[in-house]
């Protein structure tokens, strides 16, 4: 029975985001339950081709890549897949109308992965388009359920949101991607030449993109709002984490922060969403 694959498929899903993600999973939670399905079937797709250019070193990561473009392309044309996460990704992409460019852009970017470089300004903002603001966009068609107007009110906003995630992720693992992968995302920034003044400027722009994305959670549906809140909470802390270290620090240690304080942020956050206090 094609049910009876579905369901496995979109188990897959959710097992991958949890297995992968903790404060993903924890935050898809305080979603409506309407919205876990597809949010966790979004994530799994992102996961597996993220996975294919950050981990799999003794592969060839373009084969799998191409293996991976392609098959997710047939996917969504077919309505199906054998591949579980696949099949789960398009039958989202297929039932929420998901533009292809933003699919495009995503994958764009992870073929950008497999090559080691430094980024240019233009790079740069060609990355995070692709890596984290459309996969904000596919999220925020799920949340905005067909209605095109909320869809182009929120673009914006969902867009500056991903951004500041993003980049958070990219300072929080400087070292890891720089030794490790050899990639330097902030544009025309040696790793010998970061310091204080540098990290600061790069802070100041993530701050914008918070504030701007803060404003769009407020305009979210109701069911979608306190699940997105929570990931900026995470985010928020994660932050604030990173602005009290010296540049030094994340250049030699990846920083975290513990399952028990995400549990905390993640109380308060339901407690302020309730009481109307975002």
């Amino acid at each position: 029975m094609k049910q009876l694959f579905d369901q496995v498929s979109d188990k897959t899903s959710k097992i991958v985001t949890r297995q992968y993600s903790t404060s993903f999973s924890l935050g898809i939670r305080f979603l409506n339950k309407d919205l876990h399905k597809p949010i966790y079937a979004i994530y799994g797709f992102v996961r597996f081709a993220d996975e294919i250019v950050d981990s799999f070193h003794a592969y060839d990561k373009k084969q799998l890549l191409e293996e991976f473009i392609r098959d997710t392309y047939l996917a969504i044309e077919r309505g199906i897949s054998l591949n579980p996460v696949l099949n789960s990704f398009q039958e989202v992409v297929n039932t929420y109308k998901i533009d292809k460019t933003l699919i495009d852009a995503f994958l764009k970017s992870m073929t950008m992965d497999l090559q080691k470089k430094a980024y240019t300004e233009e790079g740069y903002k060609e990355y995070i388009l692709g890596s984290a603001e459309v996969v904000g966009l596919m999220c925020l068609c799920v949340f905005t359920e067909g209605d095109k107007n909320s869809y182009k009110e929120l673009k914006p906003y969902a867009m500056a949101l991903g951004s500041a995630f993003q980049k958070i992720n990219f300072l929080r693992d400087l070292n890891d991607d720089f030794v490790g992968m050899g990639r330097m995302y902030f544009p025309n920034i040696n790793m010998n030449e970061l310091d204080e003044k540098i990290k600061q400027e790069i802070e100041r722009d993530i701050e914008l993109d918070f504030d701007k994305g803060l404003k769009g959670i407020k305009m979210l549906p109701k069911k979608a709002r306190l699940g997105v809140y929570v990931a900026y909470i995470y985010y928020r802390s994660l932050f604030n984490k990173i602005k009290k270290l010296n540049h030094k620090h994340i250049l030699e240690e990846r920083v975290r922060i513990p399952n028990s304080q995400k549990m905390v942020l993640f109380a308060g956050s339901y407690v302020r969403n309730g009481l109307n206090m975002l």
